[in-house]
């Protein structure tokens, strides 16, 4: 028996396991976003559920707000990910240092993260009454409203702030990878800085950058708890608004509650797919 059968054999049970409680919670969900719920009469399976969700208002606003968070926050996290990867690359004596903490708050749990952001940047924290001390504003509320917003400044510097890194760190790795051989023949034969970074190193990390940036989006926009502490209570991010009204005390709202949910799950997939296919050119460019 080789040994990629005997390894394929020994993740069999965890697979079965795993495998079996994602799809049939997955098909569960479905079931039930197709108004198939038993326990309260719904034994005729239709689309009732997506038809209302797709058609209310507040859906719609709810998607285009999480697609905005995940969108700005993933570009933010992106660009700045590679500055702050070029620069570490160019770092020589204390480089280790320099990585380490760039990579320190990896660790950090995102409640963690989002509590700091609440603390220091709400009407009410840090930066508000550090600004009514020095006399920059007359008093802590009239400090930008940072948190709790309509453009969720709040939620999208948390995602960045944790995502830097996160992306940096694929990024620097890859750059280390690559080398300095092929933007020195470039400045040899006369490309400036700027132009040895746009033609030669960035298609070259690019398929990396792109795995890496569909990563964070697909977290972005499916994530409940950053957007439930800090979001404002209307329009909700779309995993927040589907929460709410799988709790609310109505059961028949259970199916719409269920059909945001599949619309969750269908976006995630399509990232994963995309993923997987910047993934395979990711490998293709290698070879």
């Amino acid at each position: 028996m080789s040994d990629r059968r005997k390894i394929v054999l020994m993740l069999v049970p965890a697979l079965i396991v795993l495998g079996g409680l994602f799809l049939g919670g997955l098909g569960i969900g479905l079931a039930r976003s197709l108004n198939w719920m038993p326990v309260i009469g719904l034994t005729e399976p239709n689309l009732d559920a997506y038809r209302a969700v797709l058609t209310d208002p507040d859906f719609l606003w709810s998607f285009a707000l999480s697609f905005h968070i995940a969108f700005t926050s993933t570009l933010l996290s992106l660009v700045i990910a590679i500055a702050a990867a070029l620069m570490i690359r160019r770092t020589g004596r204390g480089g280790a240092l320099v990585r380490f903490l760039f990579q320190l708050n990896l660790t950090v749990p995102h409640l963690v993260g989002a509590i700091g952001i609440l603390y220091l940047f709400s009407q009410s924290g840090s930066f508000a009454r550090l600004g009514y001390q020095v006399g920059l504003i007359d008093r802590p509320a009239d400090f930008p409203a940072l948190v709790f917003d309509p453009a969720a400044i709040g939620i999208i510097l948390q995602y960045v702030w944790k995502e830097v890194p996160f992306i940096g760190v694929i990024l620097l790795a890859q750059m280390q990878t690559i080398g300095a051989d092929y933007e020195s023949a470039a400045r040899s034969l006369g490309a400036t800085r700027w132009q040895a970074f746009r033609h030669v190193l960035l298609p070259m990390i690019l398929p990396g950058a792109l795995a890496a940036s569909i990563i964070v989006f697909a977290f972005a926009f499916g994530a409940y708890e950053i957007p439930a502490l800090l979001g404002q209570n209307h329009p909700a991010a779309l995993p927040v608004l589907a929460w709410r009204s799988y709790t609310d005390v109505d059961l028949a709202a259970r199916p719409q509650a269920m059909a945001m949910a599949m619309v969750i799950a269908a976006m995630s997939l399509v990232l994963i797919l995309a993923y997987l296919r910047a993934a395979r050119g990711r490998i293709g460019g290698r070879r």
